[in-house]
């Protein structure tokens, strides 16, 4: 019987919580310019290549570099300290084993030369959950966009969250753009005009916070 959390149920149309943290739970961001280099390496790889001009060109102009944008769609993630979380779905069978592949590639080899530092970066291979259900669809993009509830400034609390600047929330609340995360699908299941029941408000509200922690601490195990 598979390990919770081990399976690759990957298949073009399908919807995944990916996520993963540093080995031995250590930091994998250890200053600003670790968010913004991690962030960066995510635009590389997903916006779509006529944004990018010469971006995507290394020293061959003949070799291009991988783009996903067309393979993958990201629509939600989170960075914390210690770990991250996103939600991508993928239109081809292999799109997001060879993103990821890239992503952490690029990124343990950035932070292994800037900390003078040799061997792998995170706790193991990133771990899959396949989404089920429009339940599970919807409430995993709160359950990521929440996440750094506890590590604000301003304490335990929603207070904050809209100046968290390692997530997509500012998408969804119209803060900032970046082209290269899809909103659409989930904004779709909100209105934009009724308070009581925009993005916001759903994001925001910890009514049910306790429910969702269960059903995903047990899809989900970041103890593991």
């Amino acid at each position: 019987m598979p390990q919770k959390n081990s399976r690759k149920e990957y298949g073009a149309g399908g919807y995944y919580h990916i996520f993963n943290r540093g080995v031995e739970k250590r930091a994998i961001f250890l200053d600003e310019q670790d968010y913004k280099v991690f962030l960066g390496y995510m635009k590389f790889y997903l916006e779509m290549p006529i944004l990018q001009g010469q971006a995507l060109q290394e020293v061959s102009p003949s070799k291009v570099l991988k783009n996903y944008h067309d393979q993958i769609d990201l629509l939600a993630y989170c960075l914390m300290p210690n770990h991250f979380h996103f939600l991508i779905k993928q239109s081809t069978d292999r799109g997001i084993a060879e993103f990821m592949q890239s992503l952490v590639l690029k990124y343990v080899m950035y932070f292994n030369k800037k900390y003078k530092r040799v061997g792998g970066l995170f706790q193991s291979r990133y771990k899959t959950v396949l989404i089920e259900n429009e339940d599970q669809f919807v409430y995993i993009t709160k359950y990521i966009h929440r996440n750094p509830i506890d590590i604000l400034p301003a304490g335990p609390g929603p207070a904050g969250l809209v100046e968290y600047k390692y997530s997509s929330y500012g998408n969804y609340l119209g803060l900032f753009q970046q082209n290269w995360v899809k909103i659409e699908e989930i904004l779709s299941n909100f209105s934009k005009i009724n308070r009581r029941n925009t993005y916001q408000s759903f994001v925001e509200d910890p009514q049910d916070m306790e429910d969702i922690k269960k059903v995903y601490y047990e899809m989900i195990d970041l103890d593991e």
